[in-house]
């Protein structure tokens, strides 16, 4: 199964990184946090947002981004609302690095111009901010998985109390 990375740049929010760390863990991906964080992790919102999928998340913390890029290689693609190329349009390779920004101010300006061929947005009405930060997350992971057709995630659903036919085609 290829590996996702999903990056939190000092996410402020303890219920949006309680639902991102709920996205990572039924697709399988990777979880980074970036400090300084706005919350704890033992912060009950947070944990109530992730409920009991913190047992099946491989997450990793960081001081801060320097600490972050020392230790991890990319590729690396920067989300933003500022982006000049739509995630649509890359091509995602096994072990991305999906980057996300704070909440109240995205990521610095000084990171993005750096890596301007990597710097990625999702289609919006002009003059509206951006998306919530737990939804900007999920279109990028499934856009992601979507590339890689579902690879190791389970694509066919069961009924609890009853059993779909055989012969029904999409």
């Amino acid at each position: 199964m290829p590996t996702l990375n999903i990056v939190l740049v000092e996410p402020q929010i303890p219920q949006n990184s309680g639902n991102i760390a709920r996205t990572c863990a039924v697709t399988g991906a990777r979880l980074h946090m970036v400090g300084p964080m706005g919350f704890t992790i033992d912060d009950k919102k947070l944990k109530r947002a992730g409920l009991d999928y913190w047992h099946q998340l491989d997450i990793t913390y960081y001081q801060d981004l320097a600490d972050f890029f020392s230790k991890n290689q990319g590729p690396f693609f920067y989300f933003t609302s500022k982006g000049p190329h739509r995630h649509v349009d890359v091509a995602y390779p096994d072990g991305a690095y999906l980057v996300f920004g704070r909440e109240d101010a995205g990521l610095p300006e000084e990171l993005l111009v750096q890596h301007e061929a990597d710097c990625v947005r999702m289609p919006m009405r002009r003059g509206e901010r951006c998306l919530n930060l737990s939804n900007a997350v999920a279109v990028g992971v499934y856009e992601v998985l979507r590339q890689w057709d579902f690879a190791g995630l389970e694509t066919h659903g069961q009924l609890t109390r009853y059993e779909w036919s055989e012969d029904v085609t999409t």
